[in-house]
């Protein structure tokens, strides 16, 4: 029959080709098309090392969070992560970046969505995030603080402080900040949650909120931009605020995460990189130490 289908189609006679030759040729387009389809999707998610290594760019995500990884002119990737993600790439023989910009609490629910393929933010390692996402091993560890009306009147030193007095706080939504408040036992009645360190600051300074909880590094360039709140000591809270830093990927990609901890377990540390990220704060100090990702999210 297909021979004879073909024969009608040749001799270029429409009006002469019987129905079920016209029902086998659409079959025919559908299957075709439908396998160009297919083709496409399993490009399209293929694994990212694969991609990377064929020359295709690698979109990094992160949100407004100075000094860690934020925009600049342009969308210029800034910040200690940004730059220190870059290096590694760069060390993998990776160059080819495209930057993605979004609120942090969209930047999980972006990588799965494959919005970006890696999420350079400055996320700490935690249980409930190592549920969603593959983290690379820590490349820095970092404590957490509170920002307060110059001078500290109300004395804040402590989430316990917070609690006790029937204050109101402040932190971002997804912020760890937020699982911290609760073990404190800080109502949810007391807590503002917000978009991000813009809007903290913002609470604080109008008086909404007596303290913000973020990360000492994002505590630090609030300070230091807006010159009426300070910085409290970050070694008054418990250790278990401290947390290790992480570069987010997809758990399919776990063969360009593994191949990112090579390339990093070469640099980390090294004086080119603490050089590279010595303007935006990040010093010896913030090293990982022989902390493990599988700790990180066994215990945070």
């Amino acid at each position: 029959m297909y021979k004879s289908c073909f024969s009608f189609f040749t001799l270029n006679r429409p009006d002469a080709v019987p129905d079920i030759c016209l029902a086998w040729r659409k079959a025919v387009v559908l299957m075709i098309s439908f396998i160009m389809l297919l083709g496409f999707a399993s490009f399209a998610r293929a694994d990212l090392l694969s991609r990377a290594r064929a020359g295709e760019t690698i979109r990094i995500g992160f949100a407004n969070e100075v000094p860690w990884a934020y925009p600049g002119p342009g969308g210029q990737p800034l910040g200690f992560v940004n730059a220190y993600t870059l290096a590694v790439l760069k060390k993998m023989g990776f160059t080819k970046v495209e930057p993605v910009v979004t609120e942090w609490g969209g930047l999980i629910p972006g990588l799965k969505a494959h919005r970006f393929d890696i999420v350079t933010g400055g996320m700490y390692i935690l249980r409930e995030r190592c549920r969603n996402v593959a983290f690379s091993d820590p490349m820095g560890v970092v404590s957490d603080a509170f920002i307060v009306p110059k001078g500290n009147p109300k004395h804040i030193e402590t989430y316990k402080d917070i609690a006790s007095r029937n204050l109101i706080f402040v932190t971002g939504a997804g912020y760890n900040q937020l699982k911290a408040a609760h073990r404190q036992d800080i109502p949810d009645a007391n807590i503002m949650q917000v978009p991000g360190p813009t809007e903290i600051l913002a609470a604080v300074r109008a008086g909404r909120a007596d303290a913000g909880g973020i990360p000492y590094f994002t505590a630090r360039n609030l300070a230091k931009k807006s010159g009426d709140v300070e910085v409290t000591d970050p070694t008054r809270l418990p250790e278990w605020t401290k947390n290790w830093v992480g570069i987010a990927f997809r758990k399919q990609d776990s063969a360009f995460r593994d191949a990112f901890n090579k390339a990093q377990a070469a640099y980390l540390g090294s004086d080119e990189m603490l050089a590279l990220v010595k303007k935006y704060g990040y010093t010896r100090s913030q090293l990982p130490g022989k902390v493990t990702t599988d700790y990180a999210c066994k215990h945070r």
